[in-house]
């Protein structure tokens, strides 16, 4: 049975990981954040009296 062979499918099985692991997250890894978030200001505006034109 070729499948109990243990020499052919191990190298195939590293090498095959090699290829993920080396080609793949880079890939992935570009398109996770393609933009830098932007820091948004922490300070509240204050708001001003509303004059009310029926007051």
């Amino acid at each position: 049975m070729p499948q109990l062979n243990f020499e052919p499918w191990f190298l195939i099985l590293v090498f095959s990981w090699m290829v993920f692991l080396t080609l793949i997250p880079p890939k992935i890894l570009a398109h996770y954040i393609p933009n830098e978030p932007n820091n948004q200001n922490t300070e509240k505006e204050k708001m001003g009296i509303w004059n009310w034109p029926w007051q």
